[in-house]
């Protein structure tokens, strides 16, 4: 069982670490937008340090994820991310979207719940 969770967070470490890279180095093709989602992403971009920040913050989730000594943290920094995937993709109706969320967020609650003692010593 211990492969498999450290195989799952490798994955899921790596997926948020290629979408970092992504939103500092534009290596992957934009699929079509609606102009709703146009809109959005217009805004985004006015905010010229915002992509940036969360590019970093994914790619250093991702890597701490990966690592089972600091997998603990990981989560804790994911969490954020993990909230704003769950919201785009509420607003914008993706269902493809919200499936690929809620795997990564069974992934996530796995980690929460294995490493429950941790987080409880950082609340008392």
């Amino acid at each position: 069982m211990q492969t498999i969770k450290n195989i799952l967070c490798a994955l899921f470490g790596l997926l948020f670490i290629n979408a970092g890279l992504d939103k500092l180095l534009h290596y992957m093709p934009v699929p079509p937008m609606d102009m709703d989602m146009q809109k959005v992403f217009q805004a985004f971009g006015t905010i010229k340090w915002l992509m940036p920040l969360v590019g970093i913050i994914e790619i250093l989730g991702g890597l701490l994820f990966i690592l089972p000594k600091t997998r603990t943290v990981g989560a804790l920094v994911i969490f954020p991310i993990l909230i704003g995937i769950f919201t785009h993709n509420m607003i914008f109706y993706s269902q493809i979207g919200l499936i690929i969320w809620a795997v990564l967020f069974i992934i996530w609650l796995w980690v929460i719940f294995e490493n429950w003692g941790k987080y409880k010593k950082l609340m008392e």
